[in-house]
């Protein structure tokens, strides 16, 4: 149990002591040890050389009020149970289903939730050896297995996700640093498969499967050097996100096949990735300790966060904490309680609104609205960290609000995110070393405008926009290419991804640790060249927008930071009436968020025959 336990080393000093709540702005959040989730036997898991515990939630609507449901694998064991969350305690002497594999260990999953009900559920799971498996735990069974022979590839499978408003196509990646898009109601073939080449760009390439029949894989993607290590949709399901181990950001049109930008770790590898609510900015994290948020609009750096003493595994948005509000900026005074009045939460239910807001909030100069972002994240070294991200940092040319969260700015004022104020640039500027000074319209900030965040940057952004603008009619016909190549006969949902008109070619070429920088293009015919056109050490990226210096962005404090497991952490899901972290010990705890438990402390709470009160 994780319950008042101290690390080994330390002697039980504060430092050490496993956290059961902690406090924000908001309130108290709490740790229910009644509802925790692991395996019957709650004996902690030996961890040695196994993949991470991982967790996946879907909702059956069934009629009870309680249709939430998990799924989560330890070792070689996969678990499927019904998911009481803040209103009764856990009980794991009955899962609903428990599968044991051997040879191979389960290293990730994924429910559908558009065809989830009280009766069916389609669950896929990734494993060690590259197969996916999709199955049915509600009615037990075992639909089909993919890759079966390890003929499409044979690493580990790193990430699986259903595509977004689909019922059928699902994407995969690999360690091999290919991803592959599947439709389940296609067969994988008995020989290896042929590929011929779609799309090819910086670093990346895309093929579509030669077969007299449709088979699986519908597409091929090869991405970066080495291991994908996550990816993620962003919420309208148009744009991919891809973190790999090579330490670069990938950001693709998904139904355009092209890549929208890029983005290099400070060091090391980057390890995961998540989007915003509104789909206006990326968080990733990784091997540097770092969490880094990159502006898609503008494809660049504007923030990093330092809280970790280690690898970062997980990162999310809350968007249940994320707040919009259309009137001034508040003044943060008096207790968490009078400040969780003021807050305006939104749900999946309010994102629409949410988002029109946020898009009046970045189409004018007036401050009708004021947006603080959460984010959260944790990592190997068992800490949780909470984020705010505050419009301090998304728009630093108004007026300062006071600041909602500890920000260090380190001399750093970058150009707002979105903004178009800059009209004429040199384009044969590479690493942004130009002041900027006489930039029109922002001569107010130029004289602490960093290196790397300098004009001449955005200003090339916001060329290659316009520049592909003008292509955007060619668009259409890539995407139907795809349609009719590559997604056949049968496969009507792949219509769902629409032809996004926004066909912006941010190439970042990404190579070898080892290759020296060769000649840095300059054709004034678009910016974005000049970044991609080399033979680019990772290491000569520091101070270009791919990775700007740490002093040239903002850099965030976390609002938290706790220590809440013995071993690393590996799951990190803002729910509504809490949020579930989970480690590799393969104990799934669930946070009650301020509010939901009444007035029980956590001794009142443990006694409780039921584990938690509403």
């Amino acid at each position: 149990m994780l319950i008042s336990k101290m690390a080994a080393e330390g002697g039980g000093k504060e430092m050490n002591e496993i956290k059961t709540q902690f406090t924000t702005r908001e309130g108290v959040y709490k740790l229910l040890t009644h509802s925790e989730y692991s395996r019957p036997n709650r004996v902690p898991f030996n961890s040695q050389g196994s993949n991470p515990v991982k967790v996946s939630f879907v909702n059956v609507n069934d009629q009870s009020g309680n249709g939430d449901r998990i799924c989560f694998n330890v070792g070689r064991e996969l678990y499927f149970y019904i998911y009481k969350g803040v209103r009764k305690a856990a009980d794991l002497s009955k899962p609903i289903d428990k599968r044991i594999y051997k040879g191979t260990q389960p290293t990730c999953h994924d429910f559908n939730h558009l065809t989830a009900t009280a009766e069916s559920v389609s669950l896929l799971v990734g494993f060690s050896a590259g197969q996916v498996q999709l199955i049915d735990p509600i009615k037990k069974e075992t639909s089909k297995l993919f890759n079966e022979e390890r003929l499409i590839d044979k690493s580990r499978v790193t990430c699986v996700k259903w595509v977004p408003g689909s019922e059928s196509l699902f994407l995969v990646s690999h360690a091999s640093g290919n991803m592959y898009l599947y439709n389940v109601e296609h067969t994988c073939g008995t020989t290896a498969p042929h590929y011929q080449l779609l799309k090819q760009g910086e670093n990346y390439s895309v093929h579509t499967c030669k077969s007299k029949s449709t088979r699986n894989p519908l597409l091929k993607w090869t991405v970066g050097e080495g291991a994908l290590n996550e990816f993620a949709f962003s919420p309208d399901g148009k744009f991919l996100a891809c973190v790999s181990q090579d330490g670069f950001l990938r950001v693709f049109n998904f139904d355009a096949v092209e890549l929208h930008g890029t983005m290099k770790s400070y060091f090391g590898g980057l390890l995961c990735v998540c989007w915003s609510p509104d789909g206006k900015y990326i968080v990733a994290g990784g091997e540097d300790d770092l969490v880094t948020v990159w502006s898609f609009l503008d494809c660049r750096v504007i923030a990093r966060g330092h809280g970790h003493k280690s690898w970062v595994s997980v990162v999310a948005f809350d968007h249940y904490t994320t707040s919009v509000e259309e009137s001034d900026p508040m003044e943060f005074s008096g207790s968490d309680e009078d400040f969780q009045d003021q807050m305006i939460h939104f749900g999946r239910d309010r994102a629409n609104s949410t988002q029109s807001r946020l898009s009046k909030r970045n189409s004018t100069d007036s401050r009708p609205v004021s947006v603080t972002y959460r984010f959260g994240s944790v990592g190997q070294d068992t800490q949780l960290c909470l984020w705010d991200l505050t419009e301090d940092i998304l728009f630093p040319h108004l007026p300062l609000s006071r600041t909602r969260t500890h920000t260090n700015v380190m001399n750093a004022t970058s150009p707002p995110a979105g903004a178009t104020i800059i009209t004429h640039t040199s384009s044969n500027t590479t690493n942004g070393n130009n002041s900027g000074a006489n930039t029109p319209g922002i001569n107010s900030l130029s004289s602490t405008l960093p290196r790397s965040n300098s004009l001449p940057h955005s200003a090339g952004t916001t060329t290659a926009t316009v520049n592909n603008t003008n292509k955007a009619g060619s668009g259409g016909g890539i995407g139907s290419g795809i349609m009719d190549s590559a997604i056949a006969t049968g496969v009507s949902k792949f219509a769902t991804l629409s032809l996004h008109d926004r066909k912006e070619r941010h190439h970042e070429k990404d190579h070898k640790r080892n290759h020296s920088m060769g000649h840095i293009s300059s054709k004034s015919s678009d910016k974005l060249n000049l970044l991609t056109k080399t033979k680019t050490d990772p290491a000569k990226t520091l101070g270009t927008l791919l990775c700007p210096r740490m002093e040239d962005v903002p850099l965030l404090e976390p609002l938290i930071c706790k220590k809440i497991a013995h071993e690393r952490l590996t799951v990190l899901i803002f729910l509504e009436d809490c949020l579930v972290t989970a480690c590799q010990e393969g104990f799934i705890c669930t946070w009650a968020r301020p509010g939901k438990v009444g007035l029980l402390s956590s001794q009142n709470q443990a006694s409780s025959p039921s584990g938690t009160v509403v």
